[in-house]
């Protein structure tokens, strides 16, 4: 690694060569004000002109996210004309900006009030007309306000890295410049995955979740049976939006906040990752032994559901026909739970905590509906839930460790906790499909094959005589490369794995945002590992439990023995398996800006 030497404010360093100020900067312990994304340079580079500094050798003022250093190269951080200029820079942002900042969902995360704090940004320094906005609410997962927008660019950097798409682009020039879909059609209008990655990086406003947590609360007033079921996700990450440490397993005490909050039962939905792992292993066995569609591709993940009903209908014979672990545990709260606790369906009210927002378009999905009813009623995402606790006044730290509801759906393995990282639900998956086809458990349980945070893995196990071949991929940009082999009729796989997110359900588009600015600078360090902290946060609960293979739930052998029958028998497949349908074709329809007042 080569290094060259520079000064900062009159300090001398030496740093690797080709980084940039900003980087060199962070690392010598100083912080400049920025509105990049905390890796991978997820903006329109130097768009924002948050981060000039001066330095010898360059023409004025640079933007230091984009300017690399250089031998001997002096940079001034704390000069009247650097100073003076980055508070000039948000002030023309904030002149642009709908800043209803005590009504504003991104309230206490709000990377530019942070850093019109840090600068020292004047009120109204420049007043004047602002751009026409769009809101745009008419998706279940995602809200646009351009009123909020500051043109950074970082949605549609994070869309195009992770997906290898163009939902988001900036449309117009000049002042009349906004981002959003091409045409400034609705989102749900458009070919958007809903899966919130551009929500997750979003600086601002501009780009949200879509809330349901009033919903729920008229759910309760209304005297309905309301029942709460968790993510194995939201456990390794709720705990962040209560300033624990990034990584830090709060199963325990999310269990007590829900029962708090006046949910009648709390569920986890690793029951239903391991009902799910029992109809996918079999439907994945028979498609071997009968010479069915290969490989097949999991369906846990409706972010890549949708990207497959948009981009890809030739593959969706490829797609396992299970609906997803949530939306299974639904169907099966509003017929067997129903059954055995004597409640009407109807009188039920399922909500599902999520780490991603594509779940709340999943579960209005005209398939995900049973006798009738939706499977599952409303979905919140994990930042939602903590929004939840605070409105309630509960002290989070101060609650005891609880356990999930122990009746009829109370018991889960570490299969099921798993599914919330890339490779999990193969994993999982594996562990049963060496038992059915060895007649033992495969020693030491865990394939470790298929662990770990890169965008494809593969790998060619012995099991039952023959070789199973499976491969793993997070992020669509890495899964086309997947999805290209089948199409070319040259895939060697039987079964694929794919998450829509990159790094699976950890990162999810409804989990805690991970920002630069909100971090004390000693933690800095896990800006690039806080995926691999939340993994490791699910692997030690597997690791924790008794029973680590789904087909060993004592409550999964019970539900089949008394409700269900077998793995795809008929009432399976009407309760827990689904059907895809190619995307009709986009249509544009007018959307105009409200005022959130009203």
């Amino acid at each position: 690694m080569s290094t060259v030497n520079i000064k900062i404010e009159g300090v001398p360093y030496e740093v690797e060569s080709g980084i940039t100020i900003l980087q060199a900067a962070r690392q010598c312990g100083y912080e400049i004000p920025t509105l990049c994304s905390f890796h991978d340079g997820e903006c329109s580079p130097g768009s924002c002109r948050v981060c000039l500094v001066e330095a010898t050798g360059a023409r004025g003022l640079v933007a230091s996210c984009v300017y690399p250093v250089s031998e001997g190269m002096e940079i001034k951080i704390s000069s009247p004309k650097a100073v003076l200029a980055r508070r000039n820079s948000v002030e023309v942002i904030l002149s642009n900006h709908h800043t209803n900042c005590q009504a504003c969902d991104k309230n206490g995360s709000c990377e530019l009030l942070h850093v019109a704090k840090v600068v020292g940004a004047r009120e109204d320094k420049f007043k004047g007309e602002h751009t026409p906005s769009t809101y745009d609410d008419l998706t279940p997962s995602i809200v646009r306000d351009t009123s909020k927008c500051i043109l950074c660019g970082r949605c549609i950097v994070r869309c195009e890295k992770a997906h290898g798409k163009g939902v988001l682009g900036f449309i117009n020039r000049g002042f009349d410049t906004i981002v959003g879909p091409v045409g400034n059609i609705s989102l749900a209008d458009s070919p958007c995955l809903m899966c919130g990655q551009c929500v997750s990086v979003c600086p601002t406003g501009a780009l949200m979740s879509k809330p349901e947590d009033d919903r729920i609360y008229a759910a309760m007033a209304a005297g309905k049976h309301v029942i709460v079921q968790t993510a194995p996700a939201v456990r390794a990450a709720l705990g962040e939006e209560f300033g624990l440490p990034i990584g830090t397993p709060v199963t325990g005490k999310m269990v007590a906040a829900l029962r708090r909050l006046g949910f009648e039962k709390v569920y986890d939905v690793d029951f239903g990752a391991d009902l799910t792992i029992m109809e996918e292993a079999t439907e994945l066995l028979g498609r071997v032994k009968n010479g069915g569609v290969l490989p097949m591709i999991t369906s846990c993940s409706p972010g890549w559901i949708n990207y497959a009903e948009t981009y890809c209908h030739d593959l969706l014979p490829h797609l396992s026909s299970c609906k997803s672990p949530h939306m299974m545990q639904g169907a099966i709260l509003k017929s067997y739970y129903a059954q055995v606790k004597g409640i009407d369906p109807k009188d039920i009210f399922v909500v599902s905590v999520m780490p991603c927002t594509a779940k709340k378009f999943e579960k209005e999905r005209p398939q995900m509906v049973t006798n009738g009813l939706k499977d599952v009623d409303a979905v919140i995402t994990t930042r939602e839930l903590g929004d939840m606790i605070k409105r309630a006044g509960i002290r989070f730290h101060k609650l005891p460790d609880e356990e999930y509801d122990q009746d009829i759906m109370g018991d889960y393995s570490g299969a099921g906790v798993i599914f919330g990282v890339t490779g999990g639900v193969m994993e999982a998956a594996l562990r049963t499909a060496y038992f059915v086809l060895e007649g033992k458990e495969h020693d030491p349980v865990e394939f470790t094959e298929v662990r770990g945070l890169e965008g494809i893995k593969e790998a060619a196990l012995e099991m039952g005589g023959m070789t199973v071949r499976v491969a793993v991929a997070s992020g669509m940009r890495n899964a086309k490369v997947l999805l290209d082999q089948i199409e070319a009729g040259t895939s060697p796989y039987h079964f694929i794995e794919i998450m829509c997110c990159p790094g699976g359900c950890i990162n999810g588009g409804g989990q805690p945002y991970v920002r630069h600015a909100f971090l004390p600078h000693e933690d800095l360090d896990i800006l690039d590992t806080y995926r691999a902290k939340r993994a490791s946060a699910l692997y030690s609960e597997d690791e924790r439990q008794v029973v680590r293979q789904s087909h060993n739930n004592a409550q999964i052998q019970e539900l089949y023995e008394k409700f269900l029958g077998e793995p795809n028998s008929h009432l399976a497949h009407e309760l827990l398996h689904t059907t895809y349908a190619g995307r009709e074709p986009f249509r544009v329809r007018k959307t105009e800006f409200k005022n959130p007042k009203e």
